[in-house]
């Protein structure tokens, strides 16, 4: 077991390399073993918009003690308004816990590592029955959005006579999931993005804020990289090596996260190609965070492009560490396991 002091060092080098490659001053930066803070004067932060909401990590913001009836259990959501991944299968038929088969990996996959901690998943496609799923009063510890696309939380079809928009007996009500979700993290409800989940709701800023203030521009190709904890002294990467080989797509980023604890990057010096438009993130490329968002927890990762991540034994390279980082991920979002640890003098908040 390394050291605190070699933990600390660390992380200051990868701030010190991140300030280097991108012309900062290395005293804009705080460092230490939880993780690093990126300053907000960083030429890749386009934006660190206000979304009218306590967001950061400062716990504060969060609404401990709304709801004390929640079960152990979580909500998954695959829904795709666009592009799917292949590793979700086939589009699922309404209602709550529709019928699987062996090509919905994802779905298997979170359903099995969740319940092997003892953790029930229900699983839905259904807006409707997210809506009414996260609603007032909802039990679950934690929603995961699961490579979802585009609009997923509008009612699609619903409207196609002008007049149902404005009628409230039909249900019309197109937009239900939004509330829903962020009642659902007024009340001190977990959330967890994996892979395209960034990619979803672009034009919602509350969205975007609960993904801390970030969001899918780009990626380069599919390919092999070495993914770097940067924060060691957390639940959801304890236990993990300080890097480990993975392959992803390695999302680009704009905005670029703020006011998040940024817990592993991906070493761009081992992507093959490191972009397509965007220029990259130079030496600090952030592929996991976590921040309290609205009262709730928010904890996200653009890695799991691949059905091989979500196979056991697929032999896949980092598919065990990668299956830990979202199991304890998942497990800290609900408030299991400790959520987003920092030490005061590095705390965020809006």
């Amino acid at each position: 077991m390394r050291s605190r002091a070699e933990v600390i060092g660390k992380a200051l080098l990868a701030a010190f390399a991140a300030a280097s490659f991108w012309g900062i001053s290395t005293a804009s930066f705080a460092a230490d073993s939880r993780g690093v803070k990126i300053p907000e004067n960083d030429p890749r932060i386009v934006g660190n918009f206000d979304y009218g909401v306590c967001r950061g990590t400062n716990p504060k913001c969060y609404h401990d003690g709304w709801m004390t009836n929640r079960l152990n259990m979580v909500l998954l959501y695959t829904r795709t308004a666009g592009p799917r991944h292949a590793n979700l299968g086939p589009a699922l038929a309404p209602g709550l816990n529709p019928p699987l088969t062996a090509a919905h990996i994802v779905q298997n996959a979170i359903i099995k590592w969740m319940g092997d901690q003892g953790v029930g998943v229900d699983y839905t496609e259904d807006v409707n029955a997210l809506a009414g799923a996260l609603g007032p009063g909802s039990t679950y510890k934690a929603v995961i959005f699961a490579s979802t696309s585009r609009d997923t939380l509008w009612k699609h079809g619903t409207a196609v006579v002008p007049a149902r928009a404005v009628d409230t007996t039909t249900g019309a009500h197109l937009d239900a999931g939004k509330t829903a979700l962020r009642q659902f993290m007024r009340a001190g409800g977990g959330f967890v993005a994996i892979h395209n989940a960034f990619g979803t709701e672009y034009n919602w800023p509350y969205y975007e804020g609960l993904l801390g203030n970030a969001n899918y521009y780009d990626h380069g190709q599919f390919q092999n990289g070495t993914v770097n904890i940067v924060a060691r002294q957390d639940s959801s990467t304890d236990g993990l090596p300080g890097s480990f080989g993975f392959k992803d797509e390695w999302y680009n980023l704009v905005p670029f996260p703020t006011k998040v604890k940024f817990l592993a990057t991906v070493d761009e010096n081992s992507l093959a190609t490191k972009r397509t438009v965007h220029p990259g993130h130079g030496n600090f490329h952030p592929v996991a965070w976590c921040q309290y968002y609205d009262g709730g927890r928010a904890w996200m990762t653009t890695l799991g492009h691949d059905r091989d991540a979500f196979t056991d034994g697929s032999g896949f390279p980092g598919q065990a560490q990668f299956k830990q980082l979202i199991v304890n991920g998942i497990l800290s979002a609900m408030g299991n396991k400790p959520f987003c640890v920092t030490d005061e003098r590095d705390r965020d908040e809006d």
